[in-house]
């Protein structure tokens, strides 16, 4: 078992695709366990049948749709209307538009890549520091993985629902819970940038956006701005599943941005729907055959095995958050949130019931722990990416994001430590 182990590790790191070493260990371990290799085909065939999985290909479709419109540069400009007159204004700005942007996006990369061409120069027209404007850009990327629409949550969701928990897991819990650990992430760096605000003596404007400013502004906005509103109050309403509210996203994104705006040409199409779908291709293999290796996992009794190994060393809950914020760290820097939500969640849930830590709280520390591993130092993937969209040295994005890095650290032991911050609108 260690010895496949360790070949099936060094085949990932030879560029093996994931997927196919997790679908290597499953049918090793079902083989080695004398079980039909048909699990896996049919773990693929009950995939399928997730009503809720429809989402994920919807969400991300739209995402793709509004990365490739101008309805970054609308959200910019209104929230910089309404938000960009008080001392710190526009750093709110460009965290909320960033945040927004990632949670319909899916993707901290893209919004890295989408917005901080924007951004970047408008921060240091604005004067403020340089290592200030790339640590904002650069980990700021991330902060909306907790809002809805968010795929990893969705994802979370459709990967508990597959393990038979005592307490159910559903979409809409999730989306609820992220909201104010979403909102304290985002008020601490709002804060801290007041303060970067005060000491640069930056040239944000200290006077409120005129009348006609911000008519302009909402009118190039007006088809987009009721379009968050309309998503999530048809969801918390009980008016549409979140696969029907998914529908209508789509549709509604699809005529705004293509007949209305008539900023996405239609022989683009066909470009943008094959790059959303090979993403969520990629995610749904993953899943699939992460899926059969779960049912391996459990057919051997991995978790209980494992939480009595741990249960040696560790008896506190507390002690026991501590080690997994470390280890997720660790995780958020190596791997994809969608890898290691398929990979990891069916291995650490059972163990983190058994210390009493409920499992839409170990959702949105997990998430929250991995987009701070999006930008820890040394090999977080978005340090790489605005590296490379700005054109700056790594180093230069180490020393640029650490002070970001500490404070999130700060609130993600917040979320951690403090259960009910993420349970109290779920409860």
């Amino acid at each position: 078992m260690i010895a496949s182990s360790l070949v099936l590790i060094g085949l990932a790191l030879l560029g093996m695709p994931l997927f196919a070493v997790i679908a290597a260990g499953a049918l090793y371990g079902f083989h080695t366990e004398e079980i039909d290799l048909a699990a896996v085909p049919i773990e693929i065939m009950r995939l399928a049948s997730i009503p809720v999985l429809l989402a994920i290909p919807l969400f991300t479709f739209a995402g793709y749709l509004l990365g490739e419109s101008n309805a970054p540069q609308r959200l910019v400009r209104v929230t910089h209307a309404f938000l960009g007159w008080f001392p710190g204004g526009l750093a709110v700005v460009a965290i909320m538009a960033c945040a927004l942007f990632t949670a319909f996006t899916g993707a901290s990369g893209v919004t890295i890549v989408a917005l901080g061409a924007l951004l970047y120069p408008a921060l240091k027209e604005a004067r403020y520091p340089n290592n200030f404007s790339l640590g904002l850009i650069t980990s700021s990327g991330s902060l909306g993985i907790l809002f809805a629409p968010s795929l990893p949550l969705i994802l979370y969701a459709v990967v508990t629902q597959q393990l038979s928990l005592q307490q159910p897991v559903s979409i809409d819990d999730l989306f609820l819970a992220g909201i104010f650990p979403g909102l304290l992430m985002l008020a601490v760096l709002a804060a801290y940038s007041f303060v970067v605000h005060k000491r640069s003596g930056g040239a944000a404007t200290n006077t409120p956006s005129s009348v006609r400013e911000c008519g302009q502004a909402v009118r190039e906005a007006i088809w987009e701005l009721p379009f968050p509103f309309l998503l999530l109050g048809s969801i918390y309403s009980g008016v549409l599943a979140v696969s029907e509210a998914a529908a209508l996203t789509v549709v509604y994104v699809f005529i705004v941005e293509v007949f209305i705006y008539r900023e996405i040409p239609l022989r683009e199409l066909a470009r943008i729907t094959r790059e959303s779908m090979v993403m969520v291709g990629g995610i749904l293999i993953i899943l699939g055959m992460s899926l059969a290796s779960t049912n391996y996992i459990i057919d051997i009794e991995l978790p209980a095995r494992l939480f009595e190994t741990i249960r040696e060393h560790i008896d506190s809950r507390w002690a026991f958050l501590a080690l997994l914020n470390v280890f997720l760290l660790g995780v958020g820097m190596l791997l994809d949130i969608f890898s290691a939500l398929v990979i990891l969640v069916p291995l650490l849930l059972p163990v983190a019931i058994s210390y009493g830590i409920h499992p839409v709280h170990l959702g949105i520390l997990f998430l929250a722990n991995m987009q701070l591993g999006y930008f820890t130092p040394p090999i977080g993937l978005n340090l790489f990416i605005a590296s490379y969209r700005f054109e700056r040295p790594i180093l230069e994005l180490y020393r640029a994001t650490l002070p970001f890095f500490f404070l999130l650290l700060g609130t993600v032991l917040v979320i951690t430590y403090w259960p009910e911050l993420s349970l109290f609108l779920v409860q």
